[in-house]
């Protein structure tokens, strides 16, 4: 019980603490860049809740990391005709925009979340060039 007293007080301690910084900065930039009024810690902490709701902030990743997960499993559960398929699909929707664009054979005919594809979380190093 304890823990979860201070975990509460540590959040709005945080929250305090965010607002104050939105209200500081909104403050010292808006009213001179455009020419709009200075806010108090209150409004501050409404464009605070705002800006949660409109873009999902405060966690990794966010709404498109979420997204990208989640198209990683379905892409893996995927059979191989499955994925010709939908590359297929994608490039009628998308006319070679994306991952899938090119001939076939280009470079993204591969799986598009192995090492180096436009879904992978790994990072190819630069290949060098000859000099």
């Amino acid at each position: 019980m304890r823990r979860v007293a201070g975990f509460i007080v540590l959040a709005l301690f945080g929250i305090a603490v965010f607002s104050g910084i939105v209200m500081l900065l909104w403050n010292a930039l808006m009213p001179a860049i455009f020419n709009l009024h200075a806010i108090t810690w209150l409004q501050a902490l409404g464009l605070l809740i705002l800006c949660k709701i409109l873009f999902g902030g405060f966690r990794g990743g966010g709404p498109r990391q979420h997204w990208k997960n989640k198209m990683k499993q379905h892409w893996m559960k995927m059979s191989p005709e499955e994925k010709e398929k939908f590359r297929q699909d994608w490039m009628k929707r998308c006319g070679g925009r994306g991952p899938f664009r090119g001939p076939v054979g280009g470079p993204f005919e591969k799986d598009p979340f192995a090492a180096g594809g436009p879904f992978s979380d790994e990072k190819i190093p630069p290949t060098e060039s000859a000099s």
